[in-house]
């Protein structure tokens, strides 16, 4: 029976606050160990043991089921109906044409330099208003991009090692849309910003004419794609051009991006690294130039993990904020998309097309008006009006010193630049939310999969078998003490955005990993390293917050670092605006990723 209770969370936080965030405590397993590991959760005898020594290693069971939790249950995300307002933002209807909302945030960038010219500023990766000025001048066609870029993915798979980058790449279909979008610019009658730029979509959003696998080799046997997702939609009539369904762990269930059914995809900045995941292939794409911007899904992180170890920015917006009809979502009370870019600009060009609820949707708290960051108007003059929230024993918890490091030297140099002050703040319990986020994603995919055959679930790989029968340990009291537990996470969240504008963390504890040889043919387990990719990850998630991972500079193997940005519910525009402010303070120490395709020269 329980013996201690949780106390009031306004009790907590008069309280002393005692640091505490657990390391992972699991083994690495591959080949043969991984085998018998998977093998034997399914035995009477061992794997009940087994699998509740693990989780008391890592305090489960001492969190949800040995402690009273008195706060109500919260299921989905509820946001308090007033927050501090926006500042320097524009915002327009959420119904509005994909088209003009596009044209709106365009209004509002600031001008631009041509990288075509001789005296361009330093070049690092094309943007979305680059690829615009080649087709109107003529420079280059969509078509013209297109066969470079067919023949760029043909000339991946080739090379030692393959680079994998896609599930299902179609190259007629390519051409397809990029014919259409070539005889658009001839007329003259180019639907948008958007139009002939190329995008790469993760496995698990509808895009046609490709299936969706989410990763696994079996998910299209049973699920067919009969028509875009939303977003997918939305893009489509800015005329986007759709290049393939880009490769993913599988079922999102991972956040190293190993797929040994379809292939792992390799970090552009050093081929034996993973690119992080579950959006390992958007990842890998926007990092190495073959598109500037892709989608991905983000259920603990999957958007921001490969942005980090990738160098790219990326956006988790609010939950609800875009709608996901037209996702496999199984982990359907976090689980939001959004766009991995290489530069800011492009992510919020994109953010405005994708942006927007669906009448399917189920929502607690209902999206405010969308917005977007005026640009035009400088950083000075906004900046050192914004205060950042540092908990620091936290931030500097890494893994790795030198990311700590990075990170909060971009911290100094925001403030140099900028005058933007950082404030100290206090978020207790995460060890506990840490717990309640796995329990809780663990719980809905079990029930999100529980309607598929037991001999395909066999096909899943022995990796993602295995955390799904650890995830079946899982009681409804866990979940019901989950559900508690993010009532209270909610409310310490919520009073440090009293005091901050946006918290900053580093987005992960770690740079990008090693890939094993052995990983790549029968994957491998490592929870270990996945606790401590997803160490600053989980509240957005469990929260619904929106976050977004800037690159700040690298370590000293040239591997990307990430910071993250987590905002107050719907204010995606004051993310963006902080992201642009530390994009252009670390431009001169960010590198391109040694392996990258030049697809506009």
């Amino acid at each position: 029976m329980a013996q201690n209770k949780m106390r009031p969370v306004d009790e907590v936080l008069r309280g002393k606050l005692e640091f505490k965030l657990a390391k992972v405590i699991a083994p690495k397993l591959t080949g043969w160990q991984l085998s018998l590991f998977v093998w034997s959760q399914g035995s009477f005898l061992f794997g009940k043991l087994i699998k509740s020594k693990l989780l008391r290693m890592n305090n489960l069971p001492q969190c949800l089921r040995e402690i009273i939790i008195s706060d109500a249950p919260m299921y989905q995300p509820e946001y308090p109906a007033n927050q501090a307002p926006e500042i320097a933002v524009k915002n327009f209807l959420d119904e509005s044409d994909p088209k003009e909302r596009v044209a709106f945030a365009l209004e509002h960038l600031p001008a631009r330099q041509s990288h075509f010219q001789d005296d361009s500023p330093p070049f690092l990766y094309w943007k979305i208003r680059d690829y615009v000025e080649a087709y109107t001048t003529g420079r280059v066609t969509p078509t013209q991009v297109a066969e470079r870029i067919i023949a760029t993915v043909e000339e991946a798979k080739k090379r030692s090692p393959s680079l994998v980058y896609f599930i299902s790449f179609l190259s007629e279909d390519v051409r397809k849309q990029a014919t259409e979008s070539t005889e658009r610019y001839k007329k003259g009658t180019a639907l948008s910003v958007l139009d002939g730029v190329p995008l790469a979509v993760k496995d698990d959003i509808d895009c046609l004419p490709h299936p969706s696998t989410a990763g696994t080799k079996w998910l299209p046997q049973v699920r067919e794609v009969k028509e875009d997702a939303v977003s997918i939609a939305r893009l489509r009539s800015c005329g986007m051009m759709m290049i393939g369904k880009a490769v993913m762990h599988e079922l999102g269930m991972g956040t190293t991006g190993s797929n040994p059914h379809h292939g792992t995809a390799r970090n552009p900045h050093d081929l034996g690294r993973y690119t992080g995941g579950s959006s390992s292939g958007p990842g890998a794409i926007v990092a190495s130039g073959l598109c500037p911007v892709a989608l991905g899904t983000d259920v603990g992180g999957s958007i921001r993990i490969p942005s980090s170890l990738c160098g790219n920015i990326g956006l988790k917006p609010t939950f609800g904020r875009i709608t996901n009809e037209g996702l496999f979502c199984v982990g359907w009370s976090m689980e939001s998309s959004g766009p991995i870019a290489s530069s800011t600009e492009d992510a919020l060009l994109v953010y405005a097309a994708m942006v927007g609820s669906h009448p399917t949707d189920k929502l607690h708290s209902w999206p405010l008006p969308p917005c977007v960051p005026d640009l035009n108007v400088g950083f000075q003059a906004i900046m050192g009006s914004l205060k950042l929230g540092k908990y620091s024993d936290w931030f500097n918890s890494t893994f790795e010193k030198e990311v700590a490091e990075v990170c909060n030297k971009s911290l100094n140099l925001i403030f140099e630049t900028f005058g933007t002050e950082t404030k100290e703040i206090i978020l207790p319990e995460l060890d506990e939310i840490k717990i309640a986020h796995l329990c809780t994603v663990g719980s809905e995919y079990v029930s999100g999969l529980a309607g598929y055959d037991t001999k395909l679930l066999k096909e899943l790989s022995l990796e993602v078998q295995g955390t799904l029968g650890l995830f079946k340990e899982f009681t409804a009291l866990d979940y019901l003490s989950s559900q508690k537990i993010r009532r209270r996470a909610m409310y310490f969240y919520m009073q440090a955005f009293e005091s901050v504008d946006v918290i900053v963390t580093p987005t992960t504890g770690t740079t990008a990993p090693v890939i094993s040889s052995a990983a790549l043919t029968v994957g491998e387990s490592d929870l270990t390293t996945v606790g401590n990719l997803m160490r600053f990850i989980i509240a957005p998630n469990f929260l619904g917050l929106p976050a977004i991972s800037v690159p700040v500079g690298h370590d000293s193997r040239g591997l990307p670092i990430g910071l993250q940005l987590i905002g107050r519910p719907w204010q995606e525009a004051t993310l963006f605006r902080v992201a642009a402010a530390f994009e252009e303070v670390c431009t001169p120490l960010r590198k391109r990723a040694t392996t990258f395709y030049n697809i506009l020269k």
